[in-house]
This record gives structure tokens, C-alpha cells and sequence, in this order.
């Protein structure tokens, strides 16, 4: 095989053999060659400081050495076995102790396949079909998830709008679609719809934070009209507190789901709720007509889990998300007071373990608001913070804790050409 040694060959070779000439993922024009602590290094050796990590589990840097300890104490005794083991029973436990809504976990291999089990799990419960989704809310790659994410035009609500092809229309008649932190809109298709399973949101939905009350109103809503609440906790479950987005908010859904950080690196997330509403994946206290299949080759994987069980060990730990909160305010307030001392109008938008700029002046309130005045302003800003050694996805930082005082200083270096770059005139 062609010895390849930069990465423009790596790109040329990717191209061949991959649609797109990526993953599906990121950028496919950077390939990392590998990662150690807070940063990464692509195929040319250039060096960056890691704010994707990997769009969000390697919230404790990449080979923690606690972490990849556990791993290798596991490796020997087996990689996967579809079959129970003893680290998957340690993290299911650990979640149910952490996670207030759920008695009982089911683990699969991705978050998005989490996602389309909770909203099957709804249907299964509630013997209703409609699922109220909010549009801009990512929840995966299934069919209704890939309802109204991106949606290229805009449409009246509650119509939903494919982002695939391939979409039966059948799945869109399912799919009620309304804007992020209007409780107003929910309350009115539920008034209409007295058919509706659930409703699934991410509590931090991509970086737009709940209003001031709303997580509370879908909870009040949800119990008014027999609907379940489901938490898509993909992202903030053990990243927004240990507790992830129910014990920050103060809200417990029904259901919720569960990846990234839960698996340490490594491939795994759940979905977790109430005994009884789980009760639908055990064919023995429910029957095969309310039976909910579920299998998955790598679920409960042990080396996932035993990494998962080590992460969480390190972050339940004294100080360790008022650290990493510390570090993202600084990255807040570093990039804000550049960018105002500029007259560059923005605001931050996120919490501060997950957040970014938006070059506006409105606030962040749902999908059709959260968006920038000039996206081109964007573009460059991010491809100079790339260009100086800054890795992150052009909508979204992701602060971790391996971040250290020297990380933040060429951080700030880097910000300040980003801000000079864009500058009017």
C-alpha cells in the first residue's frame, strides 16, 4: 500500500473511498493524526488546542491517564461479549444514582440511536403516535429526528420538514414541529392534538439556553395533557452538572437519553426512565404486544463502560464542573471583550460548559433568531482561529478540563487576530 505521509495525500486518498471525502462529521479537509491531553495534531504535525473534542465526550482531554488505566485493565479480559458484564451493571448503576428521572438504563451504541428508542419507548407507553419536536432540535440521525433540524426554507408550524431524502412522507404526517422556548405553541397543539406520545428537546437546545421558566411549562404541559417529556441529554448529561440538564434546570422528564461523556471516548449512550415505563423493553411483565425490541452488537459494550464509569468517577470529584465553568467564563469574557473593544456587535450564546459567538445583536431564542447578521463574518472568524492553532466546529466551543493557563493565552492570541480579521474597514 502508498506510503502516505502528508495530509494533503490523506485528503487525495480519503476522496477516493469516502463520500464527500469524509465521515459525514467534520471539516474533511483536516485529518487528526492523533490526540493527547488538550490538544490535537493533524497529519502535518500542526498543533491545536482542542475545543471539538470530539464533539463533546473527551470532556477530561484525550488519554487521561486514570481513564485509559481503567481501559487497559479491561482490554485483556475481553472486549465485547453481547452478552451482560459486570462494567455495564457498574454504569448502569452509577447513571440511575446520578440521573434523576431514571430508575432503569437500556444501553445502545449511539446517541442517536438512544434518541429513536426513547421516542419508540413513548409510542410503546402512551399507545399514541405523534411525536412534538422543536425545530433546530437535533436529536440524531432517524427518520423523525430528521424533521425540521436545518430546515432550507421556512414553513408555518407545526409542518415538519424533511432534511433528508429518503423520508417517507408518512414520517412527516407523524412529526409536529414548533419554536424553541415558546410554550404558547406547544400549549396550542396540544389543545388541538390529543394524540401525541411525547415531547423530546434537547434542555440546551444546540446552544440556545431554556427561557426563564420553560423546561417547568413543558413539564406542566406534558402532565395536563398524558404526554411524556422526554430530555435529550445526548449532549448536557454530566456536561451542564453530574446530574447533567435535570439537576442544572431543576426538571425531570420522563424519559431521557444519554451519550458522549457516559462512554469516556469510547462508543456507548442510553436512555433511561421509570421502572414502569421501562417495563416495555421486558416481554415477560408486558407481552409481546407492548414488547419493545431492543439488541444492539456493542450495547453495554465493557471497555466503553469501564472508561464511562472512570470519567464519571473524575467528575464527580470536588471542584470539578466549578472548574470547568471557570474555564469557560474566561473563554466567554476573552472573546466578548475583544470583540466589543472592536465595536463588533454579538453575543454569547450557550452556557459556559458549551457555548459560541453569534455576530448579532438580537437575542438567542430559538432557531430562526439564533443565526448571524453576516455568516461570512463567521467563516472568517473561525478559519483564523484555525489558522492560529485554535480547533473547534464554526458553531459550537467546547470547553474541557484539560485546558490549562497556557491552552488560554494562545487562545486569547488567537482570538485577538480572528477579531482584527474581521473589523470593519
Amino acid at each position: 500500500m502508498l506510503k502516505t505521509h502528508t495530509q494533503a495525500e490523506w485528503i487525495a486518498r480519503a476522496k477516493q473511498v469516502l463520500p464527500a471525502g469524509g465521515f459525514g462529521n467534520f471539516d474533511p479537509g483536516i485529518i487528526i493524526a492523533r490526540g493527547e491531553g488538550s490538544r490535537v495534531w493533524d497529519e502535518d504535525g500542526k498543533e491545536y488546542v482542542d475545543y471539538l473534542i470530539g464533539s463533546g465526550p473527551m470532556l477530561l482531554g484525550h488519554g487521561h491517564p486514570e481513564v485509559m488505566e481503567a481501559v487497559l485493565e479491561q482490554l485483556p479480559l475481553g472486549m465485547t461479549f453481547f452478552a451482560n458484564n459486570s462494567k455495564g451493571v457498574e454504569l448502569a448503576e452509577a447513571i440511575v444514582n446520578a440521573v434523576p428521572c431514571c430508575e432503569q438504563v437500556r444501553f445502545v451504541a449511539s446517541g442517536g440511536e438512544a434518541d429513536m428508542y426513547a421516542i419508540r419507548l413513548a409510542r410503546a407507553y402512551t399507545g399514541k403516535d405523534k411525536i412534538l419536536k422543536f425545530e433546530g432540535g437535533y436529536h440524531g440521525m432517524s427518520a423523525e429526528a430528521q424533521m425540521s433540524l436545518a430546515p432550507a426554507k421556512r414553513v408555518n408550524f407545526p409542518q415538519a420538514v424533511p432534511d433528508s431524502a429518503g423520508i417517507p412522507q408518512g414520517v412527516a404526517d407523524q412529526m409536529l414541529i414548533a419554536p424553541f422556548n415558546d410554550l404558547e405553541a406547544v400549549a396550542a397543539l396540544l389543545a388541538e392534538h390529543d394524540d401525541v406520545a411525547a415531547i423530546i428537546v434537547e434542555p440546551l437546545q444546540r446552544i440556545i439556553p431554556p427561557a426563564d421558566g420553560y423546561l417547568q411549562g413543558l413539564r406542566d404541559l406534558c402532565d395536563r395533557h398524558n404526554v411524556l417529556l422526554i430530555f435529550d441529554e445526548i449532549v448536557t448529561g454530566f456536561r451542564l452538572a453530574y446530574g447533567g440538564a435535570q439537576e442544572r434546570y431543576g426538571v425531570t422528564p420522563d424519559i431521557c437519553t444519554l451519550g458522549k461523556i457516559i462512554g469516556g471516548g469510547f462508543p456507548l449512550a442510553a436512555l433511561g426512565a421509570s421502572t414502569e415505563i421501562m417495563e416495555h423493553f421486558d416481554k415477560d411483565r408486558v407481552g409481546a404486544d407492548k414488547w419493545l425490541m431492543q439488541l444492539g452488537t456493542l450495547s453495554g459494550n465493557p471497555v466503553a463502560a469501564a472508561a464511562g464509569l472512570k470519567t464519571m468517577e473524575i467528575l464527580a470529584r470536588d471542584g470539578a464542573y466549578d472548574h470547568l465553568r471557570d474555564i469557560g467564563r474566561r473563554l466567554q469574557v476573552m472573546q466578548s471583550d475583544a470583540l466589543t473593544k472592536a465595536g463588533i456587535a454579538h453575543r454569547i450564546c450557550g452556557d459556559e460548559t458549551l457555548f459560541d459567538i453569534y455576530f448579532t445583536e438580537r437575542s438567542c431564542r430559538d432557531y430562526r433568531n439564533a443565526n448571524h447578521d453576516d455568516p461570512g463574518r463567521n467563516a472568517r472568524y473561525n478559519a483564523v482561529l484555525r489558522q492560529k492553532g485554535i480547533f473547534k466546529s464554526p458553531g459550537k466551543l467546547y470547553p474541557s478540563l484539560a485546558i490549562t493557563q497556557s491552552d488560554l493565552e494562545l487562545t486569547e492570541d488567537a482570538v485577538r487576530a480572528a477579531v482584527r480579521a474581521i473589523q470593519p474597514g
